[in-house]
């Protein structure tokens, strides 16, 4: 493959059209029909972890977030814009926070650097370590802290998306709806299910619980 400059990236597209229409010469009528797709992503926006591709998806089976470190932030405008229209609209039926391993900003939240405007949202992750501090400051290996680290974040960013009240006015109106959280290795490609799923607000705290409309 040639190398990849701003300048290529035009004829790239020409040549996957027409790879593409060789293979369903309907394809982009097809596609351009609309979309029902039934998973909202909210990932990492490192350029390593594609969500169609890491999942052997397709154009228009995966609506997609993406921010740094995968956050679910309740002030955060735009990732709770997506939510709704997806939630509300789109009636997805999942959504799935996924992390990566060897997250930069994880990683990032873990040391005392200042690196910019980003540290005002790498608090939030600072926050997350906090609240695990016990179980990681036992760890002597940074990057197996890290990469647990990785694992509290993508936990608490779900629950942190249960506490929303699109989630919740979605459950609360009988909507079919799961939270998981599962995080994706660089190194084998292999994506982990961290067993925190969630189809309802009753695990939650009663003070995060909004009454039905």
């Amino acid at each position: 493959m040639e190398e990849l400059t701003y300048d290529n990236l035009l004829q790239w597209n020409k040549e996957w059209v027409a790879d593409t229409l060789k293979e369903d010469p309907e394809y982009f009528k097809k596609l351009a029909k609309g979309q029902s797709p039934p998973i909202l992503w909210i990932g990492c926006a490192d350029s390593r972890v594609p969500a169609n591709q890491i999942t052997g998806t397709n154009p228009g089976d995966i609506f997609v977030h993406r921010n740094i470190a995968n956050m679910v932030i309740h002030t955060d405008m735009n990732m709770l814009s997506v939510l709704d229209y997806a939630v509300a609209v789109l009636k997805v039926k999942h959504v799935i926070v996924c992390g990566h391993y060897g997250c930069g900003g994880v990683l990032a939240a873990m040391s005392n650097k200042q690196y910019g405007l980003i540290d005002n949202w790498l608090r939030h992750i600072k926050d997350v370590y906090r609240t695990y501090a016990f179980e990681l400051d036992m760890m002597e290996d940074q990057a197996e802290k890290g990469n647990k680290l990785v694992e509290y974040n993508v936990i608490e960013n779900v629950y942190n998306l249960c506490k929303t009240s699109t989630i919740q006015n979605a459950w609360n109106q009988g909507q079919e709806l799961s939270i998981h959280g599962w995080a994706y290795s660089l190194e084998t490609g292999i994506i982990k299910d961290l067993k925190v799923s969630f189809n309802s607000d009753e695990k939650l705290a009663s003070m995060f619980k909004f009454e039905s409309k």
